[in-house]
């Protein structure tokens, strides 16, 4: 069987990639006993409710991609077609929390949307050549795993 970035980059429209990655993190999050709501209608700005340490907290889920070598990027906002063109909205206020799974090193990672700085937002996954450490987002630092146990915190 190939492995999850080929088949990644054999999905053609960006909305099986899409759902392909829901499906991978709802099965993270089932895997780790978390219970997981998905919302009836696709309407929402959220793709799932998960319920950790007794809180419900929203999820919209994202696919990385590389940046450049030894980074991944997601897009922190959602683009709607409007009657003016193209309307690119962030999750302020929308989602607490995006799950981004990288498929080109099978992670997943779990960031509040209030870290998001831009429309996009780069992961460092390994050191650069420079050493440059000021100003980075580590990917370790968001590694499911990890948030996961911060939010079981009472």
């Amino acid at each position: 069987m190939p492995d999850r970035t080929a088949c990644y980059d054999e999905l053609q429209e960006p909305q099986k990639r899409g759902q392909a990655t829901e499906a991978i993190i709802q099965s993270a999050f089932v895997l780790r006993d978390i219970p997981v709501l998905v919302p009836t209608y696709g309407t929402e700005s959220y793709d799932l409710v998960v319920e950790v340490g007794g809180r419900f907290h929203r999820i919209q889920c994202k696919t990385a991609y590389r940046k450049r070598e030894g980074t991944v990027e997601f897009e922190t906002v959602s683009a709607h077609l409007g009657q003016d063109g193209s309307d690119r909205c962030g999750y302020d206020g929308r989602a607490a929390y995006f799950a981004v799974y990288d498929p080109i090193n099978d992670n997943q990672y779990l960031i509040p949307v209030s870290e998001r700085t831009r429309d996009t937002m780069e992961l460092r996954v390994r050191e650069s050549a420079t050493d440059h450490r000021v100003g980075i987002d580590w990917a370790g630092e968001y590694r499911l795993e990890n948030q996961l146990e911060e939010l079981r915190r009472p």
